[in-house]
């Protein structure tokens, strides 16, 4: 048998992300200025977060040391409002590949039932590539 990470997942695979929702994860706080007035319930953003995160998670099985995942695209639609305090899970559920790509359904809920659903694509990258990339984009490089 090889230690050598498998080349795919499993269609099926899952992974989960929990958190509980606080202030600094509401759509407010996203607000940059006067006139942004957005409410005091869990964040699209944060929601699409949390949902990076399971799916992140159910790919760790195929990462070699100096890679890592990383998000290429979402869609999602938030569908519910979820208030301060309450619980929300995610959970990716990979649905197979599209070439370099992995894509999943990801699904968001509270203890109030479903919030969000929608698809994500991620991407195996070598993290120094990743972060030599970044740094080339810095002003003055």
């Amino acid at each position: 048998m090889s230690d050598a990470p498998p080349s795919d997942l499993p269609v099926g695979h899952s992974g989960t992300a929990e958190m509980v929702v606080g202030e600094a994860d509401t759509a407010r706080v996203m607000g940059q200025g006067e006139g942004d007035d957005f409410p005091a319930v869990f964040a699209t953003a944060r929601m699409i977060g949390l949902m990076e995160i399971a799916a992140a998670r159910a790919m760790r099985g195929l990462l070699q040391p100096g890679q890592l995942s990383v998000g290429v695209s979402v869609e999602v639609e938030h569908s519910a409002p979820t208030p301060v305090g309450s619980s929300v899970r995610a959970t990716a559920r990979y649905l197979g590949r599209e070439g370099k790509l992995y894509r999943f359904e990801v699904v968001a809920e509270d203890d109030g039932g479903e919030i969000g659903r929608g698809t994500h694509r991620r991407a195996i990258v070598a993290t120094a590539r990743l972060l030599a990339g970044a740094a080339r984009r810095k002003p003055g490089s």
